[in-house]
């Protein structure tokens, strides 16, 4: 595993497993198998309603908790609720969180926002992140608020590598956590001769050098899946590195193009959508 720094000092893993679109027993067994591999960096939300499955995923598995990098997400709709925190950690069963989004950019945001400052200064989170929040937001937020984020969640992959965004984050040495990384499973992404001949030079996957080249560009990855081998096979991916010219090719990939773009219509619902019991 390969760690980054975060600009309040907490040491973060580079890589880990995600649940979105999963049941909660199936993000049990994820979990699970996660962090028989290794992984130590478990990304969930309020939103997917498995944070009661990843808990205890957790805890069968007989990992310290202080090993593990526990991420998680609250929801619009409890982005003003005094007890969304508390309520987040019964769910996952555990007295804190490692890094906390805000899930969506909503217009209740800043309340949101101060909910988890008031979190951190009480021990119950240990870092703050926004997830899918376009630049002038993340800029509000980094100006205005008490507590810098540590780290911002985009959907980023080689055909989409954020450029922009990055230029922004380094000023504040904040982080990129990223979703999609491998495209959303595109064919014609993964697929791209770049990759399959560097697959052959080093004896890996496609996948495994797309996922290689997040780590190098200094992004979070957190690729999600229900079937162990893939799962381990989506961490074998440190002991290898691409040089600066394999980099520079992949480079010429980007298209600017990515998989998914939230309009106003959606960003609207999200503050009406109530979040199911999460069993």
């Amino acid at each position: 595993m390969e760690f980054t720094t975060l600009n309040n000092e907490i040491k973060m893993p580079m890589a880990g497993i995600g649940v979105f679109m999963m049941s909660p027993s199936e993000a049990e067994a994820s979990v699970g198998s996660a962090l028989k591999c290794g992984v130590r960096l478990i990304d969930t939300a309020n939103g997917y309603m498995n944070e009661s499955g990843t808990g205890r995923g957790i805890k069968k598995s007989g990992v310290p908790r202080e090993e593990i990098f526990l991420v998680t997400k609250l929801w619009p709709t409890v982005y003003e609720k005094e007890t969304s925190v508390d309520e987040t950690l019964a769910r996952l069963g555990t007295d804190y969180i490692d890094l906390l989004f805000l899930h969506q950019p909503t217009d209740n945001w800043r309340d949101g926002y101060k909910n988890i400052e008031k979190a951190v200064k009480e021990g119950k989170v240990k870092a703050i992140g926004l997830s899918n929040f376009p630049d002038e937001l993340l800029k509000e937020a980094i100006d205005t608020m008490e507590i810098k984020p540590q780290v911002v969640q985009v959907e980023a992959h080689p055909y989409y590598p954020q450029t922009e965004l990055n230029k922004i984050l380094k000023k504040d040495d904040i982080k990129l956590m990223a979703w999609y990384p491998l495209g959303h499973g595109d064919k014609s992404l993964i697929e791209q001769p770049i990759f399959g001949e560097l697959a052959k030079k080093y004896g890996k996957t496609n996948a495994q050098i797309i996922l290689r080249w997040h780590i190098q560009s200094g992004n979070i990855i957190i690729p999600g899946s229900k079937n162990p081998d893939h799962i381990r096979d989506n961490f074998d991916i440190f002991d290898f590195s691409l040089t600066d010219e394999d980099m520079s090719e992949i480079a010429k990939v980007d298209k600017g193009v990515r998989y998914y773009t939230a309009t106003p219509e959606i960003i609207a619902s999200y503050a009406k959508m109530e979040l199911q019991p999460d069993l």
